[in-house]
């Protein structure tokens, strides 16, 4: 997608996205490393998805983040959002809106490869399965 464009979505458009991004990804990635029943799939893929492991994630991985992608973490982080956090701080739902923002916008300009790199090191962070 043109740079333009991207300008005009919102961050709350962003982490909608990337929520689903970051959770394919992870899906993919406990699937592949833990074929077992749903239920204990399901299980195992919270420990990746939950807000508190996307706090993680994040406080980790922003000191590498450019200019840019912090620029767009910070306007996902600081979004109002009509959600509240559930099982999770109010900060760390933040951190991980940040990080779903910059998951969907990183996905819309098309750059997969800066995608999967940042969610291996989220599974790094969060623990390999």
């Amino acid at each position: 997608m043109e740079e333009s464009r991207l300008r005009t979505y919102s961050p709350q458009t962003f982490a909608f996205l990337g929520d689903a991004v970051y959770s394919m990804y992870m899906r993919d990635y406990v699937v592949r490393t833990a074929n077992c029943p749903a239920k204990k799939l399901h299980s195992k893929t919270i420990k990746y998805v939950s807000a508190p492991a996307q706090a993680r994630a994040i406080d980790a991985l922003e000191s590498t983040l450019s200019e840019e992608e912090k620029d767009v973490y910070r306007r996902g982080y600081n979004t109002k959002t009509a959600n509240s956090a559930k099982n999770a701080t109010l900060e760390d739902y933040h951190k991980a809106t940040g990080l779903e923002a910059l998951i969907g916008y990183l996905h819309l300009k098309g750059d997969e490869d800066r995608v999967r790199e940042l969610i291996e090191k989220a599974i790094e962070i969060n623990g390999k399965i």
